[in-house]
């Protein structure tokens, strides 16, 4: 709730609204509910999953309580994220704003910079807050400190390898999955399998931005900053090099969709990914080009770094926002927002999708007892290796900075129409000066 409406209820000697957390508790009627409208971009089990929990609330607190959550669009985020922009712009035909939707924190600064959030600390007392892991609650804020973006859960990234083609591969080569664990031991393992597979390449990447954010921090810098990306630092050589090479040997696979498209049809065995994409992954048939499919072994390893790096991934995953409204309706989400984060509701959510939980008690108290629970293989082994993850390494989240949209795309596009056009003269047999291409990429840049 707003400060100035909380001021205006202080001399309200018979308002029928007692402030709780600065919040409308007593406002609050079964006999007449609130309807929260909401949007969200989970698909697939996630959005049966989400549909199961929300119908839950609906007949049990919302019921008592007097709300009623409608959710009104299921989208992808990109399409999500437009319609939200239309919202934040002020455009024409643009949807009605939702009462709770779920976003990144860089379109959260969009919309806040449009007056369009609710400050969530005010409906949160301080025992609340502390329930949950602190770098989650940070992440959720944005430069003025306010807590914006409430997690619901969060995943990390991990390598995924098809383990039934690499042992086909590692018994002929003697490549070990040990050596995996290093980026520069992938790239010498891609290289080698391009060559032993007659011509397939082994590995890709969600995100090449990703991966060079995650791979300057563990080189000890920083890939954005200023508005810019540091292409010039001596970190970004490794990375380029890691990413530009090996696909112009054949061995790294360049593709606009993502990862798991090539994976699942066996065009490659290996690939970056979002644990929260683990079902897309599965211990599945490969369909191969002449129609005949075949089982094959998933398996999921901690993120890779380089050589002489510290270990560090990026903490990824949406969370929720609220509509800046009246105070019922803020106080309405946030009653929401806390019943479906609470443990036994968010651990129900992340062991049917790959989602990891985001209070202390759920991660470190009932995450391993819940594992053991689980009945799909492959995400049992996904949280696993989150686990160990979230205990053996450090975390970067994408900067909320108004051009970081701008700068990831500008540079996912740019490097991946540099990785095709150079492989293409490396099949036409012209040669290649890597150094002219390295000098150029960067130059071409603002960074420094």
């Amino acid at each position: 709730m707003r400060k100035i409406i909380c001021r205006a209820a202080t001399f309200c000697v018979t308002a029928v609204i007692f402030l709780t957390s600065c919040g409308t508790e007593a406002a609050l009627d079964p006999k007449n509910p609130v309807t929260l409208t909401m949007w969200h971009n989970y698909g697939g089990m996630m959005k049966e999953t989400m549909g199961t929990l929300i119908d839950e609330f609906n007949a049990t607190v919302g019921k008592r309580r007097g709300i009623v959550v409608n959710v009104t669009s299921i989208a992808a985020s990109r399409e999500q994220n437009e319609k939200l922009a239309m919202i934040a712009d002020g455009m024409p035909g643009a949807p009605e704003m939702p009462d709770v939707v779920t976003a990144y924190p860089s379109m959260a600064q969009t919309l806040c910079g449009a007056g369009l959030l609710a400050e969530l600390d005010a409906y949160f007392t301080e025992a609340e807050l502390d329930a949950y892991l602190p770098r989650f609650i940070e992440e959720g804020r944005l430069p003025d400190g306010k807590l914006y973006v409430f997690p619901i859960a969060k995943s990390t990234e991990a390598l995924f390898v098809n383990k039934t083609y690499f042992d086909r591969f590692a018994a002929d080569t003697g490549v070990r999955l040990d050596s995996l664990s290093t980026f520069e031991g992938i790239a010498d393992a891609a290289v080698k399998y391009y060559e032993w597979s007659g011509g397939k390449a082994f590995f890709t990447a969600d995100s090449w931005f990703n991966l060079a954010q995650v791979g300057t921090a563990q080189l000890g810098g920083s890939f954005v900053g200023d508005g810019i990306l540091h292409t010039g630092a001596d970190a970004f050589q490794r990375i380029w090099e890691f990413s530009v090479l090996p696909a112009i040997a054949g061995g790294h696979a360049v593709a606009d969709g993502y990862s798991s498209d090539l994976y699942k049809t066996g065009d490659i065995a290996a690939c970056i990914g979002s644990t929260a994409g683990v079902l897309f992954y599965g211990d599945m048939v490969v369909l191969h080009a002449d129609t005949t499919s075949e089982p094959i072994e998933s398996i999921v390893l901690p993120y890779p770094v380089f050589e002489g790096g510290a270990k560090i991934a990026l903490q990824r995953g949406a969370g929720m926002v609220v509509a800046r409204s009246d105070p019922q309706k803020e106080f309405a989400a946030a009653v929401f927002l806390k019943w479906f984060a609470a443990s036994e509701q968010n651990m129900r959510f992340v062991s049917e999708t790959g989602y990891l939980p985001v209070t202390k008690e759920a991660f470190d108290e009932k995450m391993m007892g819940e594992i053991g629970a689980v009945e799909n293989p492959l995400i049992k082994r996904m949280l696993q290796t989150a686990v160990k993850t979230y205990q053996e390494y450090d975390f970067i989240v994408a900067p909320n900075v108004p051009e970081f949209d701008a700068l990831s795309k500008g540079y996912e596009a740019e490097l991946k129409e540099l990785m095709r056009h150079s492989r293409k003269l490396k099949t036409e047999r012209q040669n290649i000066d890597t150094r002219a291409l390295f000098d150029e990429f960067t130059g071409n840049r603002s960074g420094g």
